[in-house]
């Protein structure tokens, strides 16, 4: 200012020289002294006109203004640095996963860390007098003035730095002079509140630099020097300043990239107007004219950054999961700390003020520059997408669309997910989590979670006690089916959770109190309808998450500790001010004993008759794995979940569209797994296999029980073989031996088990274990009971008809076998077999066949005959069949002198003392009885001849 005075005094001395020169004077007729008289009046009224027209302007100024609050200090420092900056997210161990969506990228960067070629550049470019003035430029904006009101083609601009930045920050864009006087108002009043280099700080941070090389929208001089030129603000060379100096003007007219990251068929506009920016470098003497030269020869287009997708191209579900939960968190948080109680207003209210702080925390999100850091390792996770681009893993495309996956790994003692698997359209538009949004019935996996362990939990179950899987029906009388559309019999709690059985399951589901049943899946962190759960519900028909089935069964391997699961650890400022931390949320839900006996029984499923025993084999390593399979019905839905001391993993397979899965679904969903658990030990060994395997806690013990009433083996139970060893809760164990059991000896008759009466042959009973028809309060149960409790007899005393068998019919020797026909009579318990060898009539038994549908024996060579017998339950023996002789066979010669009439009587003996006498010959030859191959009782093997 005092230079333009200073020029200004000696251009009036010259001119006053001028007219000291007299001759000028009468060479035009008038006197110097005249003159000069002119002169000051002239020089008067024109004072006069400029001091009019500058206190009218400044009349005319505060009536602009007057209107205008004036901010205090800390509201325009406030007001200022109140910019938008670019929330980062990263993966666990602070490693750098990328940006959350914005409409703006911004980094903000500290004026140390700018290059002093971009300050200069910057300087030279917009505000050549910046450290000089104290907000504005008056000649700038009389200048800016006169082209405005001229209407110039020429228009120069005449804001300073400090204009730009009140003009950014604290007003609008708009264009009149109301605004243009606040903001001159306002940029003198920010020079005596802020430093030069706050100002200049302030500026670089929120100036628009138009697109990067991803075609994202930035601004801040960090973003614009790793958008444009992949380097950090303080790493920008002189060509590389210049260029990016030269943006502000017209941000989107000079970025060198479309909004699809390619580079514009010409960047001659911002070539050019970087020339302009080096020869105000030069001219205000920051560069020499070398370093200019080397300038302009710099090749911009080879050192132009490479395209960088966003994350939400790179890892759409992912991206759009931390920010759905990081606004779930923030928004809670500010509604605890605002004293919002959701349960006193009514639904809608609660809708609305959920609304309104998820838009507050999603504002925030996008504008406050916030370090997200999240509990998923970046290594896991890639690998546990590169796991499931094997399309051969699932069925064919339905409606247009993809079979699908979800997958989530979960650390037990934390709830941190490590990593998951939101579908498999990874890179796509798609970003629908089927891990964590989509609800599917979680099937058979809810078994254990809502009736065997609680069950379990009040001692009505135990691993080795006997659920019966028989026919049954719900309350609306429809049948309960097994997959298999068959019924197992007797199981232990142990081979149903192991098979998978239905009806086992809805049993021990109806032994809980509905309240237990529902609290539980409430503290399991299961959503509800009011009425729910329900007998159904025993096989998944509830719809679930995968985080949240996964979650639940974490608890078992954490002891029956509830641990919520969470992928934010934490959330802090740029300037690494904490915001939010994870603090983490635990509740009791089972005993350890109930969980370790699940997590024990859930082990059979990987192996022996278990419906995932091949799974082991799939893996590479190896672990104390325990899980359960789920198929829900049609084959819509497929799940597999397991835990390890470390980690739980679940996986579903399905359609989104509910379409039925190709195949069979559960080899399939294990493959998918194993394939998974593979890729994340491959990362991180110590995670997946840990060395050591779930322990038993206190309060476990093995004791022997009676497998059919779960207390302590009776005699009986002892004879009849029903004794078995199993893990139990010590709380639970039976104190008393069950009485309700007694030994018996039974007969069987197609099939069924019927108490022997007493005149019943022994030699046609077995031992067995008395069990009343009502014991389990099923019908008809003996048809359901396996091999091994074919002993098993349900009360019902043996028929008997009162008369004599009919003979048995048909008896032939076909080949090496003696054949007859099955007796009709409802009361037969066996045959007997007589033979006569060769040159004899003379019969003797030789065989006690058990059972009324046996109708074979087996013998050897021709030369002997046969004749059969049939025998009832009270002990009855028909009269003999008719004679099978075999084709070798010769009868004994029969003396004459031999009374006929003691022949006559021997033949028609009576049936009753036939029986006495082959009782006594079966009881010389009980010690040779051998094979009972089906059901033969052989008392001899058959001679040779």
């Amino acid at each position: 200012m005092e230079k333009e005075n200073s020029t200004f005094l000696e251009k009036v001395r010259g001119f006053s020289k001028v007219l000291h020169q007299r001759t000028l004077f009468r060479t035009i007729g008038i006197t110097y002294q005249v003159f000069w008289n002119l002169f000051l009046i002239f020089l008067v009224l024109i004072c006069m006109l400029i001091f009019f027209a500058g206190g009218a302007a400044a009349g005319y100024f505060v009536s602009l203004v007057k209107d205008e609050p004036l901010l205090s200090e800390d509201e325009m420092r406030t007001a200022v640095y109140d910019y938008e900056e670019t929330s980062q997210v990263f993966f666990a161990n602070d490693v750098y996963l990328g940006e959350l969506p914005s409409d703006i990228e911004r980094h903000e960067v500290s004026l140390e860390d700018v290059s002093e070629y971009v300050i200069q550049a910057i300087i030279a470019t917009e505000d050549e007098y910046f450290y000089e003035h104290e907000g504005i430029v008056p000649k700038a904006i009389m200048r800016a003035m006169f082209q405005e009101v001229a209407n110039s083609s020429l228009q120069t601009g005449g804001s300073t730095l400090t204009q730009q930045l009140i003009k950014n920050q604290i007003l609008t864009n708009e264009v009149s002079f109301d605004r243009k006087a606040t903001e001159i108002l306002f940029a003198m009043r920010l020079e005596n509140y802020l430093e030069k280099d706050e100002i200049l700080e302030a500026y670089l941070n929120i100036v628009p630099f138009g697109r990067n090389a991803s075609g994202r929208q930035i601004a801040g001089i960090q973003a614009a020097a790793q958008g444009i030129f992949g380097v950090d603000a303080s790493e920008l060379s002189i060509p590389q300043a210049a260029y990016i100096a030269g943006l502000p003007q017209s941000p989107f007219g000079y970025t060198p990239f479309r909004n699809d990251g390619s580079i514009k068929d010409s960047i001659d506009p911002s070539i050019n107007r970087m020339s302009t920016v080096l020869s105000r470098m030069y001219e205000a003497g920051y560069i020499t004219e070398e370093e200019r030269a080397e300038a302009l020869a710099y090749d911009f287009e080879k050192s132009f950054a490479d395209f960088t997708p966003s994350p939400i191209e790179e890892y759409p579900y992912l991206t759009y999961e931390v920010l759905r939960r990081a606004i779930d968190v923030l928004s809670k948080q500010q509604m605890e700390e605002d004293g919002v109680d959701l349960s006193e207003l009514d639904q809608e209210e609660q809708l609305e003020m959920r609304q309104r702080y998820q838009e507050i925390a999603s504002r925030d999100l996008r504008g406050n520059g916030y370090r997200i850091h999240t509990t998923v390792d970046k290594d896991i996770y890639l690998s546990m997408q590169d796991s499931i681009q094997n399309d051969g893993l699932f069925g064919p495309n339905k409606g247009g669309k993809p079979e699908q996956v979800g997958a989530v790994l979960l650390e037990n003692s934390t709830g941190a997910i490590k990593g998951f698997v939101g579908g498999r359209t990874e890179g796509s538009d798609d970003h629908y989590n089927r891990a964590t949004q989509a609800y599917r019935p979680n099937a058979s996996t809810m078994k254990p979670l809502v009736a065997y362990a609680p069950a379990l939990e009040i001692g009505a179950v135990q691993p080795g006690i006997v659920i019966p899987d028989t026919r049954d029906h719900y309350p609306d009388g429809q049948e309960i089916r097994n997959f298999d559309r068959q019924h197992l019999g007797l199981l232990s709690v142990r081979e149903s959770v192991a098979r998978s059985r239905n009806v086992p399951a809805v049993r021990a589901y109806r032994m809980v109190p509905f309240e237990q049943k529902r609290q539980t899946l409430l503290d399991l962190g299961f959503f509800l309808p009011a009425d729910a759960p329900y007998e159904s519900s025993t096989l998944g028909t509830n719809d679930v998450t995968v985080e949240q089935n996964t979650n639940a069964y974490a608890t078992f391997a954490n002891g029956g500790t509830y641990v919520e699961s969470y992928m934010i650890e934490r959330i802090e400022t740029a300037d690494g001010e904490l915001v939010y931390e994870h603090e983490p949320e635990t509740r009791e839900v089972f005993t350890p004993q109930t969980s370790y006996l699940m997590i024990d029984m859930m082990r059979d499923v990987l192996r022996g008759v278990g419906t995932a025993s091949s799974l082991p084999s799939r893996l590479s390593f190896s672990a104390d794995w325990a899980g359960k399979t789920g198929t829900s019905g049609e084959d819509r839905d497929s799940w597999f979940v397991a835990s390890n001391p470390n980690v739980t993993m679940s996986v579903w397979i399905g359609y989104d569209d509910q379409h039925v899965i190709e195949g069979r679904s559960g080899p399939k969903t294990q493959q998918v797994w194993a394939n998974l658990a593979n890729a994340a030990y491959s990362v991180d060994p110590d995670l997946l296999a840990p060395s050591n395997r779930f322990e038993a806690p206190s309060g476990i013990v093995s004791r022997s029980i009676c497998s059919l009433t779960g207390m302590l083996p009776s005699t009986a139970c002892q004879e009849a073989g029903y004794v078995t060893t199993d893990l139990f809760n010590a709380q639970f164990l039976p104190s008393e031996e069950d009485g309700s059991l007694e030994s018996t000896r039974y007969v069987t008759i197609s099939g069924k088990n019927y108490i022997a009466l007493d005149s019943t042959p022994s030699e046609f009973t077995e031992k067995g274990i008395k069990l009343s028809d009502s014991f389990w309060d099923i019908d008809n149960i003996g048809q359901y009971l396996p091999d091994s409790m074919r002993n098993i007899v349900l009360g019902d005393e043996a028929p008997n008809n009162g008369r004599i068998p009919r003979d048995v019919e048909n008896v032939r020797i076909n080949g090496d076998e003696l054949r007859w026909s099955v007796h009709s009579d409802n009361d037969i318990i066996g045959y007997r077999v007589y033979r006569a060898t060769n040159g004899t009539t003379n019969f003797e038994p030789i065989a006690t066949i058990v059972g009324n549908e046996t109708t074979t024996y087996s013998i050897r060579g021709n030369s002997n005959s046969y004749y059969v017998t049939a025998i009832d339950t009270a002990g009855r023996e028909s009269a003999r069949s008719t004679i099978a002789e075999g084709k070798d066979y010769v009868p004994e010669i029969i003396e004459e002198e031999e009374d006929e009439e003691e022949d006559q009587e021997e033949s028609n003996r009576s049936s009753n003392e036939r029986q006495n006498e082959n009782a006594n010959a079966n009881s010389n030859n009980n010690s040779n009885n051998g094979n009972r191959g089906n059901n033969n009782r052989n008392d001899n093997d058959e001679e040779e001849d």
